[in-house]
């Protein structure tokens, strides 16, 4: 039986490096056998039908096709369907009132939670963090450029963590209702 997933590439064509084009993108997913495979926006999400396999295999197998297929390395975070969905219920919503202030950061590995749960002990006023299973959620009420909160969560994580803006996030999550089951 087969699932949906959500990919997210970390860094994809922003500003002048790892450009790829997402008509190449999706026939690089395509080409690793996933199906009904749809792109959002020019930034590396990718919403695909995968076979009852871990999102880690289809993380790995989709980074290691993007470094030999189209030469850009690049991390990529896979969800099932029922994790991002999971991610909808998101906790800063009250606060926030800009959705493209407020950012979904996505961890690669769960386990690296840990390293984020500091960051509620501190006071980030007038910005705001929570913490789901899988992601943290950003309140950058000055701006993301500006956002000490979202400078933080970059440091502790590095390549480990790609975020989104919660505008993107809901589109995403709409396309994976959408998409055929």
């Amino acid at each position: 039986m087969a699932s949906r997933q959500v990919a997210l590439l970390r860094g994809i064509n922003v500003g002048r490096a790892k450009r790829v084009a997402m008509a190449d993108l999706r026939a690089l997913v395509e080409g690793l056998g996933y199906g009904d495979v749809r792109t959002l926006l020019n930034s590396g999400n990718v919403v695909f039908t995968a076979p009852r396999a871990a999102p880690g295999t289809a993380a790995a197998r989709i980074e290691k096709a993007l470094a030999t297929g189209l030469g850009v390395p690049a991390r990529v975070t896979v969800l099932t369907a029922e994790e991002f969905a999971a991610v909808t219920e998101n906790p800063l919503l009250g606060v926030a009132g800009d959705p493209s202030r407020l950012l979904v950061a996505f961890l690669r590995d769960p386990a690296d939670r840990p390293k984020l749960e500091p960051l509620l002990e501190q006071d980030w006023g007038p910005e705001a963090v929570a913490l789901g299973r899988r992601v943290a959620y950003l309140w950058c009420a000055e701006g993301i450029l500006a956002s000490r909160l979202a400078e933080a969560v970059n440091r502790l994580l590095g390549d480990a963590v790609t975020a989104r803006n919660w505008a993107t996030v809901l589109k995403l999550h709409a396309l994976t209702q959408a998409q055929g089951s």
